[in-house]
């Protein structure tokens, strides 16, 4: 499969893609722990099928200092010992809000009662806002086809404004 379109190269896409961006780094810049958002984007990205993604989000975990156990575990993290309850409670969020057609109940009452249990209000919203902007990229990128593979840790600095 060849890549469709890119969308950055696109006066109307770069536009929408920067707004795009800023919402992204708000959220980035909130108080859910950048570990637990890289695992989260890791994870949806996984599930979705989205190389490129995959690709970005490896990167900025392993730059930014994320061990690779963890990185390499993350799709099999119910069957794994590295990661925190609290980190638990925010991958079984990211399915369950990612698998929305897969699950006839969406997010579980027992997953979201997890996620109350470890996180504040603003880490909450900041995570459920997490998951649907993940889901949002994925989506664009699943349908314009962009590949996995050359994506450099921190390219995309210069997009905020």
């Amino acid at each position: 499969m060849e890549p469709r379109m890119n969308l950055m190269t696109n006066e109307l896409g770069a536009k929408i893609g920067k707004r795009f961006y800023n919402v992204s780094l708000a959220i980035e810049r909130s108080p859910l722990p950048k570990a637990t958002q890289d695992l989260v984007m890791l994870r949806a990205s996984q599930i979705n099928g989205w190389g490129w993604c995959v690709d970005v989000h490896t990167k900025e975990a392993a730059a930014a200092g994320e061990a690779a156990v963890r990185l390499n575990l993350v799709a099999a993290w119910r069957e794994s010992t590295v990661f925190t309850e609290a980190e638990q409670a925010a991958l079984a969020l990211a399915e369950e809000g990612t698998r929305l057609a897969d699950a006839h109940h969406g997010v579980s009452d027992e997953t979201w009662a997890q996620v109350r249990k470890h996180y504040d209000d603003d880490q909450i919203a900041a995570l459920v806002y997490l998951v649907a902007m993940i889901n949002a990229a994925n989506r664009l990128g699943v349908i314009v086809r962009t590949k996995g593979g050359s994506y450099e840790p921190g390219m995309f600095a210069g997009l905020s404004s």
